[in-house]
C-alpha cells in the first residue's frame, strides 16, 4: 500500500522516486526497496509525509479524519522549515576561491536536519568524465565543507590552490594518490614535499542526477566496439550503483511512456 501511494505522490509532483529520495537525504536504493515491499522506519516516514504535505497514516492507506485539510497544512509547514536554498556554483574553482556573488550560478532547495549542515553546503555542477560512471558531465555534487576526510573518501580538492578536482582520494605514510572511476583516468600521485600541493575543501555527501542529459549506458544499439566498452564499465558499478542505474532506466521508461 506504501509504495502505491508513495508512487502516486511522486506523480502529483512530477518527481520520480530516486529524486525525491536525493531530496529527502536518502540513498537511491530505497527506493527499489520500498518497490519490493519494505516499509521506511516511522522517522523516514514523517520526512516524507512532511516532503509531499500529507500525514503518515495518509501514506500508509489509513482511514482519514475530516480534518485532513489541516493536516496537510501542517505538514506543508514544517517541510518548509527543514528545506534550505543552497547556492549552484560552476565549477571547484568557483565554490571554495575567493567567494563572490557572481560565481552563483543557480540555487536547489535541498532538506535538512539542521541551518548549521546547510550553511555549511553548497553544489557544484560537475565538468569532464573522469568520475563516469558515477558522476557524468553535468550532474551536481552536494558538498559538505571540510578540510580532511577519510581515507577513500570521495572529495574535493585543490592542486596548488588553483585546479579544482572531484577524487577519491587515498592517504599513505609520504603520499597522496587522487583516483577516478573511469578506468581511462590514471590514478594521480603526489609524493613527499608534493602532497602539500593538495588541500581538501569538501567531502562529496550526495551526487544529484542530471536525468535530462543523455545517458551513454542506455543509448539505443550500441556498436559491438561500444558494447564492449559498456560491459567492462558496468562490470566496475558496485551493487548499489547497479541499483541507482535501474533505478534511472525505469523512470526514463516511465518518462517516455508518457510523452507518447
Amino acid at each position: 500500500m506504501f509504495w502505491k501511494i508513495f508512487i502516486s505522490l511522486c506523480e502529483e509532483k512530477n518527481e520520480s522516486p530516486t529524486s525525491v529520495c536525493s531530496s529527502l537525504g536518502f540513498s537511491a536504493t530505497m527506493a527499489t526497496k520500498w518497490k519490493n515491499g519494505a516499509q521506511p522506519r516511522d522517522t523516514t516516514l514523517k520526512k516524507i509525509a512532511n516532503y509531499f504535505g500529507v500525514s503518515v497514516d495518509y501514506l500508509l492507506g489509513k482511514p482519514q479524519e475530516p480534518q485532513n485539510k489541516e493536516i496537510r497544512k501542517e505538514y506543508i509547514e514544517l517541510d518548509l522549515q527543514s528545506t534550505y536554498k543552497i547556492p549552484i556554483f560552476e565549477s571547484v574553482s568557483a565554490g571554495f576561491g575567493a567567494y563572490a556573488s557572481n560565481d552563483i550560478t543557480d540555487y536547489t532547495m535541498l532538506y535538512f536536519s539542521s541551518e548549521a549542515e546547510a550553511k555549511e553546503t553548497i553544489c557544484i555542477k560537475v565538468r569532464g568524465d573522469s568520475m563516469y560512471p558515477k558522476i557524468e558531465d553535468g550532474d551536481l555534487i552536494q558538498v559538505h565543507k571540510q578540510d580532511s576526510v577519510d581515507n577513500g573518501a570521495l572529495a574535493v580538492v585543490l592542486v596548488d590552490g588553483e585546479e579544482g578536482l572531484v577524487k577519491n582520494i587515498f592517504y599513505g605514510s609520504n603520499w597522496i594518490e587522487l583516483h577516478s572511476t573511469n578506468p581511462m583516468y590514471q590514478p594521480m600521485r603526489f609524493d613527499g614535499s608534493d602532497v602539500l600541493r593538495i588541500r581538501v575543501v569538501g567531502l562529496v555527501t550526495k551526487i544529484i542526477k542530471n536525468v535530462s542529459s543523455p545517458h551513454y549506458f542506455i543509448s539505443p544499439a550500441p556498436s559491438p566496439d561500444n558494447k564492449k566498452e559498456l560491459l567492462a564499465l558496468i562490470d566496475i558499478l558496485d551493487e548499489d550503483q547497479l541499483k541507482q542505474l535501474n533505478d534511472y532506466v525505469d523512470f526514463i521508461i516511465e518518462r517516455k511512456k508518457k510523452k507518447q
